[in-house]
């Protein structure tokens, strides 16, 4: 299964795109906290990408694509706005007490695996969450370390 959305740059298309990833995830089998936070985190990186990558512009492109996966969900964020070398999105430090900055601990405590993918324009985010189940991949289930 796969869906894909394309959507401008304006906040106001955030809670379109909110609405879609709850619809995608709606039969798959994760908790209903883990579908809140995979939708806030998506939120976030929509947000990111609007703040950072488009510098607020309202009428720049952005495409999700959700994918099933046999082990759990692929989402593809892609933009076309200005990149930022992946090692340099860092979150504030965590008790640093002050409004901002963590939306990057946000996304990766919703997404096990984040990858920055930069392109020739803009950056493809592909953000995946295994289900409950399944074992991480690289980790083989038969010989459970210890």
């Amino acid at each position: 299964m796969k869906s894909e959305i394309e959507f401008a740059s304006h906040p106001a298309n955030l809670s379109l795109v909110r609405d879609f990833v709850r619809q995608f995830l709606l039969p798959l089998a994760f908790s209903d906290t883990e579908k809140d936070l995979i939708v806030l985190g998506l939120d976030e990186a929509c947000t990111n990408v609007i703040r950072y990558a488009y510098d607020h512009a309202t009428d720049r492109p952005i495409s999700l694509v959700c994918e099933l996966l046999d082990d759990g969900v692929r989402f593809r964020l892609r933009d076309f706005g200005a990149q930022c070398e992946p090692h340099k999105m860092q979150g504030r430090p965590l008790e640093m007490v002050q409004p901002g900055g963590l939306g990057i601990h946000l996304i990766r405590r919703a997404f096990p695996q984040v990858d920055y993918n930069l392109k020739k324009e803009g950056t493809e985010l592909v953000l995946e969450k295994p289900f409950a189940h399944t074992t991480p991949r690289g980790e083989n289930s038969a010989n459970p370390p210890g």
